[in-house]
């Protein structure tokens, strides 16, 4: 495997750059704490194990080569995403464990897994980037389970790092001021997020 320390350090920077991923990390931990964004971590690792599998077979060329395809699934995560920041704007309570209306686990893992499937951009990532740390010479398949798997691996201390650096500001959002702010300003990230993927291009 060619320059594996450089991967590394750029998948790092990738999955600590923001996107829809780490703000429902955010969120999650905020509304749930630590543990309680643990299943939305989960999902999105497992999101990008499936993305960057599927990308090693023919249906990543049909994404890298179809228009038609790739404004599909873009259109869809868009109003996946705008889905999301119009449940979090109307939310009465950002942390739900407060009007009982807490979300059960399994749901907090299929959001943060649908968001990575529904992002076309998160494909070009592996698309592109893959494929130049992966020699020539060897093994194309089992290089690319590796890259995979330590690409998860990151997203998955990545994001648990940013749940407890967020876990501790709970105790401001208890607060009905604090709620209420929070709430609103998550459910703008997200529908910003929306209107830019809704407007993204190859």
């Amino acid at each position: 495997m060619a320059s594996y320390g450089l991967f590394l350090l750029f998948a790092a920077l990738t999955v600590l750059s923001p996107g829809p991923g780490v703000v429902l990390t955010l969120s999650n931990s905020l509304r749930h704490g630590w543990t309680g964004a643990l299943p939305g971590i989960a999902g999105i690792a497992l999101g990008a194990f499936v993305v960057a599998g599927l990308c090693a077979s023919s249906l990543g060329l049909i994404l890298a080569t179809s228009q038609s395809a790739f404004t599909a699934l873009k259109y869809f995560g868009a109003l996946y995403l705008l889905y999301l920041g119009f449940k979090m704007w109307r939310a009465e309570s950002f942390i739900p464990e407060l009007n009982g209306t807490a979300s059960r686990p399994w749901r907090r893992f299929v959001e943060a897994l649908s968001i990575q499937l529904l992002n076309p951009k998160a494909g070009f990532f592996f698309l592109a980037v893959f494929p130049q740390f992966i020699k020539p010479s060897g093994n194309y398949y089992s290089q690319f389970f590796a890259l995979v798997c330590s690409y998860a691996l990151l997203v998955i201390l990545i994001h648990s790092t940013y749940a407890l650096a967020a876990n501790s500001a709970r105790g401001w959002l208890s607060t009905k001021k604090g709620s209420w702010l929070a709430g609103k300003l998550s459910g703008i990230t997200f529908f910003c997020f929306g209107v830019f993927m809704a407007s993204a291009t190859k």
